[in-house]
């Protein structure tokens, strides 16, 4: 669904169309845009990180399965548990206990989940306006919080146990937020206008 063949001298090679739209779109228009002398100058996509949350393991360390079932579910590829650092007595936390699971994709499987969130999984949740423009972190990396894993069409809702949120990290090599705001938005990303200053 979300790829395209291309034949070549009978061998098919897949590209996805977010990649191929970066090529053939994205690149000329931020040349035009930013001026840029080299095409090696024009900002990309580097990698995506999906961070999900499991503070509920510690009492129930199933969980931990379930959030990387569902992880695996979403980005196409098994996640790394993360494990406690230290020990935090108040939260009942011992140093090594999973605490986590994160992916970071690259290449066409980053391609592949950035493509399916800008277009499926964001215009899903209720009420959506936009990402909002100070997501950006001053460096050109976009950060986002998502309340539940339900809007990504892989999560089949009957079997969800519990509603867990997610970070998602997408890290560009543009060295401004303008630069990473203008090449995500082309790119697709829904962007909310900054309201203009009182």
């Amino acid at each position: 669904m979300w790829k395209s063949e291309i034949g070549i001298k009978g061998a098919v090679v897949v590209a996805t169309r977010l990649k191929e739209r970066y090529q053939k779109e994205v690149v000329p228009r931020l040349r035009t845009r930013f001026a840029y002398r080299n095409v090696m100058q024009v900002p990309r996509v580097e990698k995506a990180v999906v961070n999900m949350r499991v503070g509920d393991a510690v009492a129930d360390p199933r969980q931990i399965d379930k959030a990387v079932e569902e992880l695996t579910l979403i980005t196409g590829q098994r996640p790394l548990v993360t494990r406690a650092k230290k020990s935090i007595a108040n939260f009942k936390l011992r140093a090594g206990v999973a605490i986590g699971a994160k992916v970071t994709l690259r290449g066409d499987r980053m391609y592949d989940f950035l493509d399916k969130l800008f277009n499926v999984a964001l215009p899903r949740i209720k009420d959506f306006k936009g990402i909002s423009e100070r997501a950006f972190d001053g460096r050109g990396n976009l950060n986002i919080g998502m309340k539940e894993q339900l809007i990504f069409p892989e999560i089949d809702y009957d079997k969800v146990e519990k509603i867990r949120g997610m970070d998602i990290t997408i890290v560009t090599t543009a060295r401004t937020d303008e630069e990473a705001r203008e090449l995500l938005r082309l790119l697709g990303l829904p962007l909310r206008e900054a309201a203009p200053a009182a």
